[in-house]
């Protein structure tokens, strides 16, 4: 045997020790951190900072909601089965807990200690208790109370008359401990919820010269909170927030209509299961007692929070005017695409050839537009899409309905089961339906997570078939925010496979043969494991081998031991994923794999696969992360990438992404991820690179353009 480095052959079993894995909640923590790294990040602009601080906040609250949930169900259930690392679920939730109030507590003294005294420093500030407020600023906030805050309250007693009011999830809320005026009464709870309805951050007159200053809603409340119960002397008042089981468990099989059991099981979320409590620190025993004891939460899942709760907040504060020096100006944004000029016949410039798309550096108009034509074009017969995710007020879900208005055939996909998504998708279902498309509400215990469109045109020649593939959502207003790939083609193959595609989502029909597209869960994780061992197998013989992986998550425990396997033989592994990696690097026997984090302004979201194989590169991208979900319990799909010039663009995003030393996050073999050490090595941001390129690439085709107009035509006798 003459692999890189192999002595001895390495027995495929020893991959299947708990040590070679890390635990997928874990690992997620630490991709978290990654974000909160940049929040700390003193070199980041100060408002960016706010925004990343932010988004740790909301990426937390989803964790709990779904994957925190998932573990109590697990636990309390009995279950005992060990996963990847060797944890139980009641390991892994101790270990979680562990982690998380590790977590929280960086976030708060990122918050106090940095980004508080930075934004006083630089004119904005942020009155943290009412008490501080100044006797102008106090009038101020009164009367904003009774005008504006007073008439949209609703103060909630609890007596033997009124039970515990029911707490809505993710709301912030007030709890005070109360005692009647009159007479010797015992104390008494009350709580008020600090109205969503109404802005959080509230601008108050500042007496300081070149200063502006904000409180938050829930402190004029609290300072105002005698005022909602007259009767009443307020013994303490402090904010609290709970996060409730959000995890939908639907018996699909039993639904007759998955439409109205989702709807139902919607209304289940505000109410499930109480996981998580946020109390502000220093809250009265008595008072922490009654919340914890009414909503049944175990002490190890109390979060005593020093500051401000919940810290969403930020975001908005990120929106307020007047502090774009202090904001990230390098981004531009998106791009044309130079394939596709403005009022150009798209379909004519697909005919041209197959035409790649690099979100949010390029503009995502070009696929709405597709859309949009083809809803227009007297010649399009039909349209067939799948959706996931999509924006408020999309409009491709306007275009769709204008083509089924205008006669066109159209299906649409709507995958009712797509988390936190299940509100809007069955509000665009219900809107397309009446429009006259014919929507297909998924398969029976399967989420459609590809990204997929086929318009069906008559042309001259005959029945033409154009596709959009791509990595991310149909969601124009992510598309400005995620990086993703899209691909435009009339490739006869590729068209037979959309439509088999659609043919089996629609009708169960799959057909006996494919001829590009790779489907989950049918064959994809098969596929990957072939590539993965063709490649093993050339490295074995001495020849060109090399895998370099983009994705969100890998934790398949099969693809990542056929990784180890290859590596162990000789190939060159490098992996970029941005969040949950259970593959470990440096370990005995598992020859070298690198993997690497990047975390940047725009949230990395492209799946792209290259393999050497040996010397004759394949490419390919795709919806599916290497999860066992996506691979085993979704529809995906992955396309291959076979235009040389394609190919091209696409290796040069994985080289600059392995050539990133400001953005990346490199993983040790403890388990850790540090920034990448630029000792003697230039600053090199990926994300600002492509930035420059699709600017540099548009002004190109502008000054093509405007060379092709004004330069007369030169006759010759």
């Amino acid at each position: 045997m003459n692999g890189k480095g192999m002595d001895k052959k390495i027995e495929a079993a020893s991959f299947t020790e708990s040590k070679y894995y890390t635990n997928r909640e874990l690992s997620w923590i630490l991709f978290n951190k990654r974000v909160l790294s940049e929040a700390r990040d003193k070199q980041i602009p100060l408002f960016e900072r706010l925004k990343f601080l932010s988004i740790t906040a909301s990426n937390l609250d989803e964790f709990f909601m779904v994957r925190v949930a998932s573990l109590k169900d697990m636990v309390n259930a009995g279950y005992t089965k060990k996963d990847i690392a060797g944890l139980r679920p009641e390991e892994q939730l101790k270990q979680v807990n562990e982690a998380t109030h590790e977590l929280v507590n960086l976030q708060y003294a990122t918050y106090k200690r940095s980004l508080v005294p930075l934004l006083l420093q630089n004119g904005l500030r942020i009155i943290e208790q009412h008490e501080d407020m100044t006797a102008q600023e106090t009038e101020y906030a009164d009367r904003y109370f009774m005008e504006n805050v007073y008439p949209v309250l609703t103060p909630m007693a609890v007596d033997s008359s009124r039970p515990f009011p029911l707490i809505r999830n993710k709301s912030l809320n007030i709890g005070a401990l109360v005692r009647k005026k009159e007479g010797d009464e015992a104390l008494e709870f009350a709580t008020v919820q600090v109205p969503s309805v109404l802005p959080r951050i509230v601008p108050v007159p500042s007496e300081g010269e070149g200063i502006r200053a904000v409180i938050l809603l829930e402190e004029i409340i609290e300072r105002n909170i005698h005022k909602l119960f007259l009767n009443y002397n307020i013994e303490c008042a402090y904010p609290f927030r709970i996060m409730r089981n959000a995890d939908l468990t639907i018996e699909e099989d039993e639904a007759e209509d998955l439409l109205k059991e989702i709807e139902k099981q919607l209304k289940k979320r505000q109410w499930g299961q109480a996981i998580r409590l946020e109390v502000e620190s220093g809250i009265d025993k008595r008072l922490l007692k009654i919340i914890r004891q009414e909503l049944s939460i175990h002490d190890e899942d109390i979060y005593q929070i020093d500051g401000p709760l919940d810290l969403t907040f930020l975001m908005k504060m990120y929106g307020l005017e007047g502090f774009d020096h202090l904001k990230e100006s390098a981004y531009a944004k998106p791009q044309p695409v130079p394939e596709l000029p403005a009022d150009c016949d798209i379909f004519g410039e697909i005919r041209k050839g197959d035409i790649l798309l690099h979100h949010p550096y390029q503009t995502f108009a070009p696929v709405v537009d597709f859309i949009r034509r083809a809803a227009k074009d007297p010649d399009v017969l039909a349209i067939k899409q799948t959706l996931y995710r999509v924006s408020g007020n999309s409009p491709i879900i306007a275009a769709l309905a204008l083509a089924a208005e205008n006669g066109k055939q159209v299906s649409v996909l709507v995958e009712l089961k797509a988390r936190f998504d299940e509100e809007n998708n069955i509000v665009w279902a219900k809107m397309l339906e009446k429009a006259g498309c014919h929507v297909i509400y998924g398969l029976v215990g399967l989420k459609t997570h590809s990204k997929i469109t086929l318009i069906v045109r008559r042309e001259e020649d005959g029945i033409r078939r154009y596709v959009h593939l791509g990595t991310g959502n149909y969601n124009d207003a992510t598309a400005k925010l995620y990086t993703d790939i899209g691909m435009l083609t009339c490739s006869e193959t590729i068209g037979e496979d959309a439509t088999a595609v659609f043919n089996m989502l629609s009708g169960y029909s799959e057909p006996r043969s494919w001829n590009k597209l790779s489907l989950a869960p049918l064959w994809l994780k098969d596929k990957f494991l072939y590539l993965i061992a063709r490649e093993k197998r050339f490295a074995m013989a001495g020849r060109q081998a090399r895998i370099i992986a983009k994705m969100n998550s890998l934790c398949d425990k099969d693809i990542i031991r056929a990784l180890y396997e290859a590596s162990a033989a000789g190939v060159r592994i490098e992996l970029i994923i941005r969040g949950i990696c259970c593959l470990r690097v440096g370990m005995p026997g598992a020859g070298s794999i690198s993997v690497r984090s990047i975390v940047g302004n725009f949230l990395e979201h492209s799946r792209i696969f290259y393999f050497e194989n040996d010397g004759a590169p394949e490419i390919y991208c795709g919806s599916a992360d290497w999860m066992p979900r996506n691979l085993e319990r979704r529809v995906e799909i992955l396309f291959p990438v076979e235009n040389p010039g394609l190919k091209a663009k696409l290796k040069h995003i994985l080289d600059c992404e392995l050539q990133d030393t400001v953005k990346a996050h490199i993983l040790k073999p403890d388990g850790s991820y540090e920034k990448v050490n630029r000792r003697g090595r230039a600053a090199f941001n990926s994300q600002l690179e492509f930035t420059r390129e699709a600017r540099a690439e548009a002004k190109q085709k502008e000054r093509t353009e405007q060379d092709r107009v004004f330069i007369p035509e030169i006759h010759h006798d």
